[in-house]
């Protein structure tokens, strides 16, 4: 455990032992606190330049800041996960742009440009739906890590994508809670209350049953194709998260495993950026028809 985790989990705990109710606030606050920001990389500076810049308002006095490349035309949205920023997709953007594509992208409150410190599932639906009234229908919507969960929030209020890409996806948004719970050893009773203020504070109109959030619960709402990628060896959003979407989507969706790319790496390898235009906007296969290195499970 870090040491900002180590005194958050030690402060959260022992404030859990005289007031559950402000526990609980407290560690909501914090799990929607990116701790770290990732910072704009030297290979990414060129092609973030070369975007036409803007913004988002969001309650609270938050806002996101966008990206657009090419005229607005046949858009293809691209969202980062957690502690990330656009940029990290930059790998997609030229091979868009080459297939006749617009292709748009944000910062979330509290990532990459963007200012602020803390971003929820809500931020994450409020862009995807602001950028879906201006630009129209998407294309195609490739989403990354926590970037999934909160793309098929949006998705489920009406956004409308021809064809959707989770890349190290996280399915079910009590893995999240599960995960953070355990790095932060919180007790059983503070774990309880943070399900409480996620449930009343980011889902109090969906079903009970439907509570917390899962894409297992969204096969009838998204109709469109599906194509699922993962890292068998992903630590922080572990391989089963993709099976889990793909299972629930079954036909309609195409499972990819990579193998040695982790959880970030992914996003830049060719192959997989490879694999992803082919299937948003196919022009031909490989010349065997396969693809390369990555494991296609039926």
């Amino acid at each position: 455990m870090k040491p900002v985790e180590a005194v958050a989990s030690t402060a959260l705990n022992a404030l859990s032992l005289v007031s559950g109710r402000l526990a609980g606030k407290g560690a909501f606050a914090l799990f929607h606190m990116p701790l770290v920001r990732g910072r704009l990389r030297s290979s990414e500076r060129a092609l973030l330049d070369q975007a036409h810049v803007g913004r988002v308002e969001l309650g609270g006095g938050k806002h996101a800041v966008t990206y657009r490349w090419g005229d607005g035309g046949s858009p293809v949205l691209l969202v980062h996960g957690w502690q990330s920023r656009a940029s990290r997709l930059s790998a997609f953007v030229p091979g868009l742009l080459e297939r006749g594509h617009s292709v748009v992208a944000f910062d979330a409150p509290a990532h990459g440009e963007a200012g602020g410190r803390g971003t929820t599932i809500l931020d994450y639906r409020d862009i995807v739906t602001a950028l879906h009234a201006e630009y129209g229908d998407f294309d195609g919507l490739i989403a990354h890590s926590m970037g999934v969960l909160g793309s098929f929030f949006g998705l489920r209020g009406g956004v409308v994508a021809r064809k959707v890409v989770t890349i190290s996806g996280v399915c079910d948004f009590d893995y999240l809670v599960e995960e953070f719970s355990a790095e932060l050893r919180v007790r059983d009773r503070l774990k309880a209350r943070l399900h409480d203020e996620i449930r009343v504070r980011l889902f109090p109109d969906l079903p009970r049953d439907e509570v917390p959030f899962s894409l297992t619960d969204m096969p009838g709402t998204v109709r469109a194709p599906l194509l699922v990628v993962h890292d068998e060896d992903d630590t922080r959003i572990r391989a089963d998260q993709g099976r889990r979407i793909a299972g629930a989507f079954g036909d309609r969706a195409r499972l990819v495993f990579t193998k040695g790319l982790g959880h970030r790496r992914i996003l830049g390898d060719e192959e997989v950026v490879r694999t992803v235009l082919e299937f948003v906007s196919p022009q031909g296969r490989a010349a065997d028809g396969t693809d390369v290195r990555a494991a296609v499970l039926d």
